[in-house]
């Protein structure tokens, strides 16, 4: 390359990147943070950046010393990275070509932290350009990684293989896919699995992780190398290191679902190794080795061939359930903290704390960086990265005090798969525990009582039949437990009732009822008020699972339950009252109208409304608050009416400020995207209301509303997420039923958006399960709309005939879906079965077919009878389907379908029927080729 550093600028940059990690000037922070920013304008920045990055000296001139340099690096990696996500098609192609050099230097360098970097910023390079804008990485990579001349450094080679591993996470798909008549996977998967064989640790697991990757995937290249594959994991069983027998471990998982018949021959073999991996010290391996009776005991064609092992694997499980020293010196003891404010981490969402984690970094070679003076360095650099990377901050020494009920375990892992077991052996897994459950249920020492409790409360599903007859004398025992000294043990006996909550809220005796329920609600509702912050979030979490269970058996006791919460919200903390939301969620879920009693909404409603009032817009409580909200609004009804206004007003207001965000955010990639959760709780609790309230109320809300309605509906409907889009659409049809008026003015440009979200090419290819729930709820807004646009919908049906025929004929479309895209299809044809008569036979077969699908209600009724309308116009033309019609409309039943529906779907149906009785010759040997009671129905109810 031509282009050079002036070294000046060199030197400035390199200054302004390490005070911008300085948690001690403030101010020289700040100042080189708006230096950095005013920076990323320099048509060079790039070009300095990766400089910097690949460079393992610092520029003359600057006093750095080799740490602080190390963190200068980091820094350049990182807003590189970044500038490339944001901005990869503004970069200058000079500067694109000076990356490119750049990143193989940092995939050799000797710091294993600028090697993650490297290959972070290679992945970054070829999702933002694609594979093909850079084909001669994979070539460099695997040329490094092949060590030909016997020249290649192992840092180098460990690099190469760990950015091919990154490389090949982004680009799965694009891998596996031919171009210019081959498939790269075929060619790179032969090299992955040779590698295994390389004397570097790193170099096998990060082979091995690579694997990995296609393993759960019926490629080709998979599919030729599976045999090759499994003889180098048998060999790579025995590998000394547990990182590279955790890679092993995963292939054997996710091999379960790709390949069950090449496990299968050494199931024995693989038994014995799985078990004494999760005996090992290495709580990650272990972990990984548990999964593996999870894949098994999920799989149908497998777990049958582990009952000659069962005998050999639960007791390992059992062991593995019992609290580690380490987890007891964090948890045994616990202290009563209920009036401690929660700390900052423990209200993040799990993958950002996990990101936290990754917050310092042990450089190799001869300088170390200390922890405790950069650690505020290292939090900065993690806080720069928009999209932290797993290497780019290694893990960092902390306090040790993270809670291990808060991760996924071993401990929880061995539990899952009991529970597994149990639903898969069923009293035989209760009968190999039971002799462990007398033993420990009862121990002294409370990590091995708690993990009886547990190994109960894992069973309850699967072994509940034979659990039952013990549930008198163990039930008051469990009840007992909430009492336990332990906080632990407290925690855990409210999930294990939790569990068995079903079997006391069913017990028909009202004896019995009052021995084994009453108590059983009481102590679970004394424990949401216990002295231990995690005793209150398991009791909160068990309610709601009772709750869930006993349904309207709760009716009697909603007095003392709201009370109960009241007081909760009182005291609780920020995270348990995110519970406590879910708690009261599920009981207006459960318990609907029971609710609107003036001495249950009077308690109720002003606890809720003073967190209403006290959580600010831009705070993530919002989202349980308006979830909970969305609930309890459909439970009172027009009860709500008193709170419906200023919640309506705040919803809009919130998904007004939100989508002005994003425009913000998409024009300046300086400005942070906003939190979708807030569109999507707030459309849900629209909806809510708006299905509610009596309709002249909704109407009134909808009106009033400021900025207008249905033009932030609009934007909602084309927001780039499936699940604002989901939630958009719900509402626009439950304004289709209750707000019509207001809303067919808007028509004219809502439903060309609507037409388009139709369009089943926009998500077949990259098979996405959320895009489907947009089309699902799509299509019942079409319908929805069809039935009271009636004639409006007519310039629209072309392309929605169009759409709807696309969807309930492709096999590929969930069943939910077709049974929407068909009653939307036969509702067109209430007002507008003229235009949909012509293309008749282009969709009778799929329409009936999906109706033979369809559950009695008053959309399938309304849709049946625009199908019949539309038949009675173009009746010749589905002579094939005659029979299916026919003996769909003798299997007709209406589920308590009211009048006029009912009468005029009779009318629509005698209707067709007269017009083929008189098209039709010999109608009564016609009649005949149906089934004798199909027959018997359409003369009976149809006089025929």
């Amino acid at each position: 390359m031509d282009w050079q550093p002036n070294q000046e600028s060199l030197r400035t940059l390199a200054a302004c990147l390490k005070d911008s990690l300085s948690g001690f000037n403030k101010a020289a922070q700040k100042q080189a943070e708006i230096m950095l920013s005013q920076a990323k304008a320099s048509p060079d920045i790039n070009n300095y950046l990766a400089y910097i990055f690949s460079s393992s000296e610092p520029p003359a001139g600057l006093a750095l010393t080799l740490n602080d340099w190390h963190l200068v690096r980091s820094a350049a990696a990182i807003m590189l990275k970044n500038n490339v996500k944001s901005n990869y098609k503004q970069i200058p192609e000079p500067s694109i070509t000076l990356i490119k050099l750049a990143v193989p230097l940092g995939i050799q360098d000797k710091n294993s932290q600028i090697r993650n970097y490297a290959g972070n910023i290679a992945t970054e390079m070829i999702r933002r350009g694609g594979l093909y804008s850079w084909p001669e990485l994979l070539q460099e990579l695997l040329k490094l990684l092949g060590n030909e001349t016997g020249q290649v450094s192992n840092e180098a080679q460990e690099g190469a293989m760990a950015a091919m591993a990154k490389v090949c996470e982004d680009n799965t798909k694009l891998l596996e896919r031919e171009h210019n008549g081959q498939r790269p996977l075929n060619f790179l998967l032969p090299k992955f699995i040779q590698a295994t064989k390389s004397p570097l640790p790193k170099v096998r697991a990060q082979a091995l992780t690579a694997i990995n990757v296609f393993t759960p995937r019926k490629s080709q290249a998979m599919l030729n190398s599976i045999d090759d594959l499994l003889q180098h994991l048998f060999f790579l069983s025995e590998d000394s290191v547990p990182d590279v027998r955790r890679q092993v471990c995963r292939a054997f998982v996710r091999l379960v679902d790709t390949r069950p018949d090449k496990l299968l021959p050494h199931l024995q073999g693989l038994v014995e190794y799985i078990i004494a991996q999760q005996k090992s010290d290495d709580e990650d391996l272990a972990c990984e080795a548990a999964e593996f009776w999870l894949s098994v005991g999920e799989h149908e064609d497998l777990w049958k061939n582990l009952e000659p092992y069962i005998h050999k694997i639960i007791p390992v499980l059992l062991d593995c359930m019992v609290y580690s020293p380490e987890d007891i010196a964090v948890l045994g003891g616990a202290s009563d903290d209920e009036d401690e404010e929660d700390r900052e981490q423990d209200l993040k969402p799990q993958f950002a704390k996990k990101n936290l984690q990754r917050g310092g970094a042990t450089a190799e070679g001869s300088e170390s960086a200390d922890a405790s003076q950069n650690g505020n360095a290292f939090e900065k650099l993690a806080s720069m990265d928009d999209d932290l990377e797993e290497g780019e901050i290694d893990d960092l020494e902390e306090d040790g005090d993270e809670n291990p009920d808060e991760k996924w375990t071993l401990r929880k892992c061995s539990a899952a798969a009991l529970d597994v077991f149990a639903t898969d052996f069923g009293g035989a897994v209760f009968t190999s525990i039971l002799p462990y459950l007398q033993t420990n249920l009862r121990h002294t020492d409370w990590p091995y009582r708690e993990a009886a409790v547990l190994a109960l409360g894992a069973v309850a599903e699967g072994c509940m039949d034979s659990v039952v007859p013990h549930l008198p004398e163990l039930i008051p025992y469990l009840i007992s437990l909430l009492e336990d000294p332990e906080p632990v043990v407290r925690t855990i006996t409210c999930w294990t009732l939790g569990r068995y909550s079903a079997w006391a809220a069913n017990l028909r005796d009202p004896g019995r009822k009052q021995v084994y329920f009453i108590p059983l609600i009481e102590g679970i509702l004394r424990k949401m008020l216990d002295k231990n912050k995690r005793v209150q979030e398991a009791g909160a979490s068990a309610m709601a699972h009772l709750e869930e269970k006993a349904g309207k058996h709760l009716e009697p006791f909603c007095g003392p339950i709201i009370q109960q919460y009241v007081q909760c919200f009182n005291k609780y903390k920020d995270k348990n009252r995110w519970i406590l939301y879910d708690c009261v969620q599920t009981l207006a879920e459960h318990v609907g109208p029971v609710l609107a009693r003036p001495e249950l909404c009077n308690q109720l409603m002003p606890t809720l409304i003073d967190r209403w009032q006290k959580v600010p817009d831009q705070s993530r409580e919002m989202f349980p608050l308006l979830e909970c909200l969305s609930f309890v609004a459909i439970a009172l009804g027009d009860a709500f009416t008193p709170f419906a206004e200023p919640i309506f007003a705040r919803c809009v207001n919130l998904i007004h400020q939100n989508l002005e965000q994003s425009i913000a955010a998409a024009n300046n990639p300086s400005f942070d995207q906003p939190d979708k959760d807030f569109l999507v709780t707030s459309l849900d609790l629209l909806s809510s209301v708006i299905q509610a309230l009596d309709n002249a109320k909704a109407v009134k809300l909808v009106e009033s509303s400021q900025p207008a309605f249905f033009e932030l509906l609009s934007f909602c409907m084309e927001d780039p997420a499936d699940e604002v889009q989901q939630s958009a659409y719900a509402l626009l049809g439950d304004c289709s039923k209750f707000a019509f008026d207001q809303l067919k003015p808007f028509l004219p440009s809502i439903m060309p958006i609507l037409v388009k979200r139709l369009d089943l090419d926009n998500i077949l290819d990259d098979e996405v399960d959320g895009s489907f729930s947009v089309v699902n709820n799509a299509c019942w807004s079409a319908g929805e709309l069809a039935v009271q646009y009636k004639k409006g919908m007519a310039p629209y049906v072309p392309e929605l005939l169009q759409r709807c025929v696309a969807i309930i004929a492709n096999p590929g479309v969930p069943p939910g879906v077709v049974e929407n895209a068909a009653i939307a299809l036969g509702r067109l044809g209430l007002d507008n079965s003229d235009l949909l008569a012509p293309h008749l036979p282009k969709f009778s077969e799929e329409f009936l077919k999906a109706m033979d699908e369809t559950d009695p209600s008053e959309e399938k009724a309304t849709a049946f009878k625009g199908f019949s309308i539309v038949v009675a116009q173009n009746p010749q033309s589905i002579e094939k389907d005659l029979l299916r019609f026919f003996t769909a409309i003798a299997r007709y039943r209406d589920l308590k379908l009211q009048n006029p529906i009912k009468n005029e779907l009779h009318e629509a149906l005698q209707n067709v029927l007269s017009i083929y009785r008189q098209l039709i010759p010999q109608f009564n040997d016609f009649l005949a080729q149906l089934q004798p009671e199909d027959q018997q129905a359409l003369k009976a109810t149809y006089a025929l």
